[in-house]
């Protein structure tokens, strides 16, 4: 993948285009978000703190690609991506949600992904010393007093083995090795309430206190491999470094993904009932999307550069019945179309994970082909498209309904009644008989997903 550092507005539109069809508006919206967050890391010092994000509020109904739009456009930046949606704060016996947890959830997310890279910097050098503890538990070595020609001989021995251990040809053979048991267990705290922070600072001292106990676990040398370099290439990382990377990282170019913003938009001008309940919680989202220090067990974090996307259908409420300092933190406003019946045509045959493709794939697995003739697309787009319109409109994620109807047979009969080698062709006569029923059948259970 190229560079995101250096990727224009058009090159990202020109990646997100590979997965997702369509919503060019929306495209090129995050596009320029995600440009203008290099544009400032590269600014004059004086005025790189004052540029804040230009926060996005998504219009669609449901699998148009606004969720998709924000995952694909976080894989390109390299960026920590969260989801979470706005109406589980409104939940019966919300009392105070803690809606920090989101921020929490991000730089969880930060911390996998710069240790996993950490992870892999250091993977040569943990192989080795891996390499070295199992060949000790096979051939130990001699102790330095030992007599010098038994000592060459089992030099020699160790070589021969080492030299089988690169080559993989002891992988099914037990060995005994000692691995780490964690001891910290969950911990708990009698009497007054205590904030999640606090709970997790006080389970990691508690832990850090705890000597860890290691455990003899007979396991073959393809096991012991797996379980030793996760544990050593941790011993080679520095989590202190990890920790303020993460940190800095999910500051500078953390993305949070508000889904179904519209339920807690008021719906009316009337007081009390659910929409005080609802207007509470955009007052809690408020100070985060604003910008605020908040509290997590590697740190304090800084959320005035995190990059907020929100999304939402609008069917009953409106954006303008958000409250107007939620409005303003969300100045741009982008609708999504509702797909065409030109749109799932090119959905189940252009994007890289196309439904088409990932059925292929299944059927590949067991060495049977599976294609499509252009006629029985056009027939799969026309007949989802016209399941959305006359029932209930979900989108693309019809399509996932449509191929599953028109496929489970095969998906049943492979390997037992169709054979490896099979070549198996889904032409328009197919798609109309299995597809029939649901266009005659009307009962909703068998749409809603």
């Amino acid at each position: 993948m190229l560079d995101p550092k250096y990727l224009t507005p058009r090159q990202i539109v020109e990646e997100l285009d590979k997965y997702i069809i369509g919503q060019h508006e929306a495209k090129r919206n995050v596009a320029i978000a995600l440009r203008n967050r290099w544009r400032r890391m590269n600014a004059k010092p004086d005025i790189r703190n004052e540029i804040v994000p230009n926060n996005i509020l998504m219009i669609g109904s449901t699998g148009v690609g606004k969720t998709e739009i924000a995952r694909r456009l976080a894989k390109i930046a390299d960026a920590p991506f969260t989801k979470v949606e706005a109406s589980k704060f409104t939940e019966v016996g919300y009392v105070g949600r803690d809606v920090e947890s989101m921020v929490r959830d991000l730089v969880e997310q930060s911390v996998s992904m710069v240790k996993a890279k950490k992870t892999e910097e250091v993977k040569t050098k943990a192989m080795d010393i891996v390499e070295d503890i199992i060949l000790d538990a096979l051939i130990p070595p001699l102790h330095a007093d030992s007599n010098s020609a038994d000592a060459e001989l089992n030099e020699k021995t160790r070589e021969k083995f080492r030299q089988k251990i690169k080559n993989g040809e002891l992988e099914d053979r037990k060995i005994e090795i000692e691995v780490e048991q964690n001891t910290s267990g969950n911990v708990g705290v009698i009497g007054g309430a205590v904030d999640e922070v606090s709970m997790m600072n006080i389970q990691e001292m508690i832990g850090n206190l705890i000597p860890r106990k290691s455990k003899k676990r007979k396991v073959t040398i393809a096991e012991a491999r797996k379980l030793l370099l996760e544990e050593e290439a941790t011993k080679l990382i520095d989590m202190d470094e990890v920790k303020l990377i993460a940190i800095q990282k999910a500051q500078d170019t953390g993305i949070i993904f508000i889904d179904e913003i519209d339920k807690i938009a008021s719906s009316s001008k009337s007081s009390g009932g659910p929409d005080v309940s609802r207007e509470g919680v955009q007052r809690d989202l408020l100070p985060i999307v604003e910008g605020s220090a908040v509290g997590t067990k590697y740190g304090i974090v800084h959320t005035d550069h995190i990059l907020f996307i929100a999304a939402g259908a609008f069917h009953i409420s409106k954006p303008s019945d958000l409250i107007p300092e939620f409005q303003g933190r969300f100045p741009i406003r982008v609708e999504l179309n509702s797909l065409t019946k030109d749109d799932f045509r090119q959905i189940l045959q252009s994007p890289k994970n196309a439904l088409t493709k990932q059925y292929a794939a299944l059927l590949e697995s067991e060495s049977v082909s599976l294609s499509f003739q252009d006629e029985a697309l056009e027939e799969i787009a026309e007949i989802a498209f016209q399941i959305n319109t006359e029932v209930e409109n979900i989108g693309a994620r019809r399509l996932h309904t449509v191929m599953s109807h028109l496929l489970n047979e095969f998906l049943f009969d492979i390997p037992d009644k169709i054979p490896a080698n099979s070549k198996l062709v889904v032409n328009k006569e197919m798609v109309h008989q299995r597809l029939s029923k649901l266009l005659n059948n009307r009962d909703l259970s068998q749409y809603i997903l």
